[in-house]
C-alpha cells in the first residue's frame, strides 16, 4: 500500500473517531483536531479558553506535532502549566496543500503513538 493511500485511510479513520467523540455529527476539520491536541498537551481539559488562549493551544499542538520532525524542541512548562517550545529549524516554504499533508501526517503519527488508530 502506498504511503499516500495509507495516510489517507488513517486520516479518515481518525476524523471519524474524533468526530464521534467531540462533534455533534459533523466531521472535525484539521484546525479543530489541532485544537484538540493542544488541549490534550496542556492537560487542562475541563475549562473554557479565551480567544488568545485558543490560538496558543493551536500553537502548542503544532509545536508538539512537528517536534519529531526536528522543527521544534520542548523547553519547559511555565508556572501555569503551559508548555513552551523553541524553534530548532525553520519550516521550509510549503504550499497550502503541502502544509496540510505535513500536518495530517504528523497528526496521524501522534495518534498512532497513542494507540488510538493502527
Amino acid at each position: 500500500m502506498s504511503r499516500d493511500v495509507q495516510l489517507k485511510e488513517r486520516w479518515e479513520q481518525l476524523v471519524v473517531i474524533l468526530s464521534d467523540r467531540f462533534s455533534q455529527g459533523e466531521d472535525l476539520d484539521l484546525d479543530a483536531i489541532i485544537y484538540l491536541i493542544g488541549i490534550q498537551e496542556l492537560g487542562q481539559i475541563h475549562r473554557e479558553f479565551k480567544k488568545d488562549e485558543k490560538l496558543n493551544l493551536m500553537h502548542i499542538a503544532i509545536c508538539r506535532l512537528l517536534e519529531p520532525y526536528g522543527y521544534y524542541e520542548f523547553e519547559f512548562f511555565d508556572d501555569e502549566g503551559w508548555p513552551h517550545y523553541k524553534v530548532k529549524e525553520e519550516l521550509p516554504p510549503l504550499k497550502a496543500g503541502e502544509q496540510s499533508v505535513l500536518m495530517k501526517e504528523a497528526i496521524v503519527n501522534y495518534f498512532l503513538e497513542r494507540g488510538l488508530i493502527q
